[in-house]
């Protein structure tokens, strides 16, 4: 099987959230640092469906997980 890699702009399109680069750096400016006790899927920001997918393609490994992860780490700077 062969996993796909998403861009971080995907990854809001897929969440249902602006994707152009100025609305990405603004929505991580605007809710970093997150705290490294806090998973990013259970950051207080999400909906319910976007925390669901986000917890959900970490979970499998799926093809999705690598971005979260940067997310994540970009969000906890």
């Amino acid at each position: 099987m062969e996993n796909s890699f998403h861009r971080l702009c995907e990854l809001f399109g897929q969440l249902g959230l602006p994707d152009d680069v100025a609305s990405i750096e603004h929505f991580i400016l605007t809710h970093r640092p997150l705290h490294n006790s806090v998973h990013v899927a259970d950051a207080y920001f999400w909906s319910s469906s976007q925390a669901q997918f986000l917890r959900e393609e970490i979970a499998k490994d799926g093809d999705w997980a690598e971005v979260v992860d940067i997310l994540g780490s970009l969000l906890s700077r």
